[in-house]
């Protein structure tokens, strides 16, 4: 319940085969909850940031009209001979008023209604990523989610993603937590949080149609490699792997043209005439740089948006990215120092399914290195701040539970960089790390009015496991409150 899930909730019981309860989860996630569903999808938040691009660039043509008009008859006043003293002063006299100047950029104005309307999305789906997780009957799945949305890590820090960083695990990650890993790595490249996130959607081949067109033929102009560069870092073949910078050019190069329908709506983009509902992807034959590639020591003859899509499947199931999702799974669910063993078992099991994940996942909880009965990990803010809400049940859910994990010091899919939350204890066990939990877990107790028996509910969230000396410090607290905040910050709450 906390090696694998989130954490145990009132009356959980795995049963006699703890391993067959964990793969039964299988069967019953919800790869589409309630909370979840009744959100807006990215067609609507794409056409909203549509709309945005349209007044913007309408707004900006206003305002340089008029600034040139105001050039205009300035040069027109400046080029006219100076009226007569008395002459002026009269036409002043009489010259109708003008309304008074505000301080109101227009610009800035539309930039602070489209950041309004972002944000307000990003807390609905911070909130019920929290209820999913909090109210979920397969907390094994719903870890699985988690630790794949880091994987592919978003930030919520640009215009762009800000209301989209939750449909990346809701619309890309979730379907394809329990399908083949390839299907997953196409579906996240291609969604419109990524693309944003990492500069893609405007990314444009040196010698394309538009820059020929432009005349400019020849010129690095337009060239992102920031999502080339963690696909083969990041999200495939990991670091040190014998990828070079060519490579990485490279493969800049072939996913030249992959953007986004319906979001750009300035004339520039318009023109290249590209279909399909706001957010969905999109292919732009003419940003898309020509010729044939040489990627990992292979040639890549493929034209368009099938040379990009081709590597993809290469890198999907690259002994490499076998290897270090292995790693990361083993380090997830085993400890911070990964056991080799674990490592081994699980990229072998990656390789035979050609990256079916269900059969990675069943060689995980199979594995005895991921059974012992010490704690392995020391939980993130995100982490013991679900398993606290699961552990007070549904009756004492609190609002505020992502406000909360900010203050402790995760935001929600704001990581700061591609490469996601740390998953190891240093990051998340220092001194004033642990006295935040603290301090939490007082005011959380406090709410519950000594409503709870924090001895009962001990006895129940860690049926077998509960130490001795737990125990005895809740049974010894001055009141059912303050034996409950004792209980929410004991090792067996902290750690798993």
């Amino acid at each position: 319940m906390n090696r694998f899930g989130l954490g145990a909730t009132p009356g959980d019981r795995p049963g006699a085969d703890p391993k067959k309860w964990l793969i039964a989860q299988f069967d019953r996630f919800e790869p589409r909850p309630a909370a979840i569903a009744a959100l807006p999808g990215s067609a609507q938040l794409c056409d909203e940031l549509g709309q945005h691009s349209a007044r913007d660039s309408q707004i900006r043509r206003q305002v340089n009209a008029t600034k040139r008009a105001q050039r205009r008859a300035a040069a027109r006043a400046a080029a006219a001979p100076s009226p007569a003293p008395d002459m002026a002063m009269g036409e002043a006299m009489t010259a109708p008023q003008t309304a008074p100047q505000t301080n109101v950029n227009p610009i800035s104005e539309e930039l602070r209604r489209a950041r309004e309307e972002a944000r307000a999305h990003y807390t609905e789906q911070t909130t019920a990523r929290a209820q999913a997780a909090v109210t979920t009957s397969a907390p094994f799945v719903e870890r699985l989610v988690h630790f794949w949305s880091n994987h592919f890590a978003v930030s919520a820090d640009k215009l762009e993603t800000i209301g989209l960083t939750g449909t990346l695990e809701f619309e890309a990650v979730r379907p394809h937590v329990l399908g083949r890993f390839g299907d997953m790595l196409n579906a996240v490249e291609r969604h419109p949080s990524m693309l944003f996130f990492l500069d893609q959607a405007q990314s444009v081949g040196p010698n394309s149609p538009v820059v020929r067109a432009s005349g400019r033929s020849g010129r690095k102009r337009g060239l992102n490699e920031n999502l080339a560069r963690e696909i083969l870092e990041l999200h495939t073949l990991g670091v040190r792997t014998g990828y070079s910078q060519a490579d990485v050019t490279e493969f800049a190069r072939a996913m030249t043209g992959w953007t986004i329908a319906g979001v750009d709506r300035r004339p520039p983009f318009l023109a290249l005439g590209l279909t399909g509902e706001p957010g969905s992807f999109a292919f732009a034959a003419k940003m898309h740089e020509p010729g044939t590639r040489m990627i990992l020591g292979k040639t890549w003859p493929q034209q368009g948006e099938a040379q990009a899509a081709a590597v993809l499947d290469m890198l999907a199931v690259h002994p490499a990215t076998a290897r270090h999702i292995a790693t990361k799974l083993a380090r997830h669910f085993a400890g911070d120092d990964p056991p080799p063993a674990l490592v081994a078992r699980l990229e072998a099991a990656f390789l035979k399914s050609d990256g079916d994940l269900p059969t990675v996942y069943r060689a995980l909880v199979a594995s005895p290195e991921c059974w012992v009965p010490q704690p392995v990990k020391f939980k993130t803010p995100w982490e013991w701040t679900i398993s606290v809400e699961r552990a007070l049940g549904a009756q004492q859910q609190r609002k505020g539970t992502v406000g909360l994990i900010s203050q402790l010091g995760q935001p929600v899919w704001r990581p700061g960089s591609p490469a996601g939350w740390d998953d190891v204890a240093g990051s998340w066990a220092g001194p004033d790390a642990i006295m935040r939990r603290v301090e939490a877990a007082e005011r959380i107790a406090q709410r519950t009015r000594d409503t709870l028996d924090p001895r009962a509910r001990a006895a129940e969230l860690f049926p077998g496991s509960l130490s001795d000396a737990t125990a005895q410090a809740i049974s010894r607290a001055e009141s059912p409150s303050q034996g409950l905040a004792l209980l929410l910050v004991a090792p067996e709450m902290m750690r798993r």
